[in-house]
């Protein structure tokens, strides 16, 4: 059993990695968080882009650890804020992780914006670093932002995220039905002949 270090202390990203690779058939990985390792050093999040800021967290993990590591970077994308809030996203309020006063600044300025231009897509870049190499996949999830939060689960924006093609959001669906859809789902799906030669 090889042990794959996942760059996150947040326990539904590690049940969402949990599941995909259950649902994928990967044996042999047992998926662990930064809380069962020994802590270490880790770089600040400051990377312009979603794929650097995965990388260097993977390279943290595994340079610290020996174990290979995956680490996602992701958030949400708005098309009215010019692309904002992208990386900034768990920070947008300017508190990180205050996930209902991030929604709450984001609704507030998206107040006026038309429904017809509401358009936003999560992005979840994945990186993984190991004996193996290097590799980052990318994944999208295209949607609208709803005019109030609905749905309790989930987390982060899930709540006024509406999926393109549904009248739910995020934070409506099944943890089934969004691992299916979602960013982090499908980058990790493109990341899964990697990982299963870790197994």
């Amino acid at each position: 059993m090889s042990r794959l270090l996942v760059a996150s202390r947040n326990p539904k990203k590690l049940a969402e990695l949990r599941r995909v690779l259950d649902g994928a058939g990967v044996s042999g990985v047992e998926v662990v968080g930064l809380d069962e390792v020994a802590p270490f050093p880790e770089t600040p999040e400051t990377a312009a882009t979603f794929e650097e800021n995965a990388l260097v967290k993977a390279r943290d993990g595994y340079a610290a650890t020996g174990l290979a590591c995956v680490a996602d970077d992701s958030g949400l994308t708005v098309a009215a804020l010019g692309g904002m809030p992208g990386v900034l996203s768990a920070r947008w309020s300017g508190r990180h992780g205050d996930d209902a006063a991030n929604t709450a600044l984001l609704l507030a300025q998206l107040s006026d914006v038309p429904d017809a231009r509401r358009g936003a897509a999560f992005v979840s870049a994945c990186a993984l670093v190991g004996p193996h190499g290097e590799t980052v996949v990318r994944g999208e999830w295209a949607g609208s932002i709803a005019r109030e939060p609905r749905g309790d689960g989930g987390f982060g924006y899930d709540p006024v995220f509406v999926p393109a093609g549904s009248g739910l959001t995020a934070a409506q669906l099944s943890p089934a039905e969004k691992d299916a859809a979602s960013h982090r789902g499908r980058a990790l799906a493109r990341l899964l002949p990697a990982l299963r030669a870790l197994g």
